[in-house]
C-alpha cells in the first residue's frame, strides 16, 4: 500500500470567507508522485502537470488535485464529504500503484473546450445578461469549466443549443 495516512486541513476560501462551501488540503504522510501517471490513466485526468507532479480530476462539478505530497479538494459541503472523497482517492491511488504493471502510464492532459469557440456558438456575443452573467465571455468560461451548459443560456435557440451541446459533449464536463 502506497498511501496510508494524511493530515487534513478544512477551511473556507480566504478570497470569499462568506462562501458556503469548504476546501480541504490533505497533507500526505507518504509520497505518491510515482503513482500519478498511473492514476491519470485509470481515472482520466482533466489536466496533468509534470513538474512538480500533479493530476487534476473533475468529479461531480468539483476539482480534485492530487499532488505528490498533498490532495486539494474544493466546493465541499462538509468535512464528512472530504473524508469520503479522501478514502475513495486512497483506494484509487493504491489500486493504480498495485496494478501499475498492467497500466500504461500517461502524463497527458485531456482535451479542453475552447472558450472562444463557445462564445462563437452563443447568440448574443456581446452579452445580454439573461443568463445572469455580465458577458458572454464569462458564460463561455464557465461553460468550458463545466459549470454552465446550453440550458443556462435563455437566449439560445434549440438549434444553437444542440450545436453547443454537441461541441461540449466530447469533453465530459459533468453537466
Amino acid at each position: 500500500m502506497l498511501l496510508t495516512s494524511w493530515r487534513k486541513e478544512i477551511f473556507r476560501p480566504e478570497c470569499n470567507p462568506g462562501f458556503e462551501s469548504l476546501h480541504c488540503i490533505a497533507h500526505l504522510d507518504q509520497e505518491v508522485g510515482p503513482a500519478l501517471p498511473y492514476l491519470n490513466t485509470t481515472l482520466g485526468g482533466y489536466s496533468y502537470q509534470k513538474e512538480p507532479p500533479a493530476v487534476t480530476f473533475r468529479v461531480h462539478g468539483r476539482l480534485i488535485t492530487v499532488h505528490h505530497d498533498r490532495i486539494a479538494l474544493n466546493a465541499l459541503n462538509d468535512e464528512a464529504e472530504a473524508d469520503k472523497i479522501l478514502a475513495w482517492l486512497q483506494g484509487e491511488i493504491n489500486q493504480a500503484w498495485e496494478q501499475r504493471g498492467q497500466i500504461t502510464p500517461s502524463t497527458e492532459s485531456a482535451a479542453q473546450p475552447q472558450v472562444m469557440e463557445i462564445v462563437r456558438l452563443l447568440p448574443n456575443r456581446a452579452g445580454c445578461g439573461a443568463c445572469g452573467r455580465p458577458t458572454c465571455l464569462v458564460f463561455a468560461t464557465l461553460a468550458a469549466q463545466g459549470v454552465l451548459g446550453p440550458a443556462d443560456c435563455p437566449e439560445l435557440e434549440p438549434r444553437a443549443a444542440a450545436a453547443l451541446e454537441a461541441y461540449l459533449a466530447p469533453f465530459d464536463l459533468d453537466l
